[in-house]
């Protein structure tokens, strides 16, 4: 059973238009896991401690590193909200923040 992705809200897509094309194809890659791959590895997909059902979806690629948030609905759906590179060890509060509301926001549309 292949899992579905969509996108809430223009802050994926502003972020991933930015990107290189090699890069994109990475992303690419990853979604396609995402999409097919019954247990993803967490090297790929990875809950965030701490914030009730958000997920990252992390790619490396050379040197930089990129996360994009996002949430499970139903299972089989992954809602991506937000991306950007990681360019410190922690991730940016701002960008968690953006996340979350992002989230509460596509649960408050679905009701």
């Amino acid at each position: 059973m292949a899992r579905q992705i969509i996108i809430h809200g223009d802050y994926f897509l502003d972020f991933y238009k930015e990107l290189d094309i090699k890069v994109k194809h990475k992303i690419q890659y990853v979604f396609e896991l995402i999409k097919q791959v019954d247990r993803v590895p967490e090297k790929f997909l990875s809950p965030m401690s701490g914030y009730d059902g958000l997920y990252e979806i992390k790619i490396e690629y050379q040197p930089n590193i990129y996360r994009i948030f996002c949430c499970f609905d139903q299972g089989q759906l992954v809602v991506l909200f937000n991306g950007f590179q990681k360019k410190t060890q922690k991730t940016p509060k701002n960008e968690i923040e953006i996340a979350m509301r992002l989230k509460n926001d596509y649960f408050k549309l679905k009701r």
